[in-house]
């Protein structure tokens, strides 16, 4: 029995039915619809169907919408750029470490700095308005309201000077752990000094005044600037000023005299200019270890160059002569000329005499040899 090489594939499953008299309709395994007879081997142009890949267990969605209705036409796609193809490798992008609020303080150290030393001038100017009142008083009266705000002027300065001194010493210890830290680290070493070491040194009284010096000197020996050293000294010496001016003027608070209490107000004036003075320093020791100047710009290194002496024209410049200068020039020149052919007369004379005198020296030689001879 001959095989039929004319089959009938089915459009469910893709199973193929050989056909042997009149062409089936419906699948006998899966009752899908069967396509048209066509030869095994018939090329794709013969063919009246085509093959669709689905992935297995699929079927298709029945069309529940109505022939009548048409579909709406979809946009051809297109690329607004041109494709970039194949996966980018995007670097892992760092986490950020959580920020504590020491943190977030230090980052304000300048604006708290430049604040704290204008609030210190503006209270050393309230205190000295006040000593002008008390110099005023001792002839006049005062009025009330003059004296109100005079007085509110001078705690209210005093107040916001003390706060924002209080924030910028606490960001102040905060930037002198972190500086600290990255130094060390440069170095491929541990700060020796724990951070509660660091903050007890700076906040205790009376110990405050010796450790910030210590720990600023150790960390400016590990800078290459030599001037960093000499500016933690000089911040260290007005550091200590202010507090021993600090303690003297809180004690002339507790005095009763009235010429007591005028001497604690200009104190106090002075007082203030001095700590106006350590905010400054403060500013700029921090600006010097980050290697910039008071004002914030990059400090280039300058080169000094040793000289031998003032510069020296090698050739000597040309000077205008005027027309008596050109006269006496020539008068100059023509006797500078007379001059250096009389010396060239005398050059050119020399030699003769010269052997004159040899030939009567030789000469007399001679006939002092023959006297002796005959002799």
């Amino acid at each position: 029995m001959a095989v039929s090489t004319v089959v009938q594939p089915c459009a469910r499953c893709g199973a193929r039915w050989a056909v042997q008299g009149r062409p089936m309709h419906w699948c006998p395994r899966c009752h899908g619809v069967l396509l048209s007879p066509a030869p095994v081997d018939a090329p794709p142009q013969r063919r009246n169907y085509r093959w669709v890949a689905r992935p297995p267990g699929h079927r298709r969605p029945r069309d529940t919408r109505s022939s009548s209705v048409a579909a709406a036409p979809v946009p051809t796609p297109r690329y607004t750029e041109i494709p970039r193809w194949g996966l980018r490798d995007r670097p892992a992008q760092p986490i950020p470490a959580p920020r504590s609020r020491l943190d977030r303080l230090t980052d304000r150290l300048v604006r708290l700095l430049t604040t704290t030393a204008v609030l210190f001038i503006a209270s050393a100017a309230a205190e000295f308005g006040r000593y002008l009142l008390l110099m005023w008083n001792r002839t006049r009266l005062i009025e009330p309201v003059v004296v109100y705000l005079s007085d509110w002027s001078v705690r209210v300065f005093a107040v916001l000077a003390l706060v924002f001194a209080l924030l910028s010493a606490v960001a102040l210890v905060g930037w002198l752990i972190e500086a600290r830290r990255r130094v060390y680290t440069a170095d491929g070493q541990r700060d020796p000094r724990g951070m509660w070491a660091l903050l007890l040194g700076c906040v205790v009284p009376v110990a405050n005044l010796l450790w910030p010096g210590v720990f600023l000197t150790e960390l400016a020996r590990r800078h290459d600037d030599p001037r960093m050293l000499q500016v933690v000294r000089i911040w260290w010496a007005v550091w200590v000023v202010n507090g021993v001016m600090a303690v003297v003027a809180l004690s002339f608070r507790t005095t009763d005299t009235l010429q007591a209490q005028a001497n604690g107000v200009i104190f106090t004036v002075y007082t203030d200019l001095v700590a106006t003075a350590v905010a400054v320093l403060s500013l700029w020791v921090v600006r010097s270890c980050e290697g910039l100047d008071l004002r914030g710009r990059r400090r280039l290194p300058k080169r000094w160059v040793a000289t031998g002496g003032p510069v020296v024209p090698v050739i000597e410049p040309v000077h205008p002569a005027s027309a008596e200068a050109a006269g006496s020039g020539g008068a100059d020149s023509a006797a500078a000329a007379s001059d250096s052919s009389g010396a060239a007369v005398e050059r050119a004379v020399d030699p003769e005499v010269v052997q004159d005198v040899r030939a009567e020296a030789v000469s007399g030689a001679e006939s002092e040899q023959e006297e002796v001879m005959a002799k």
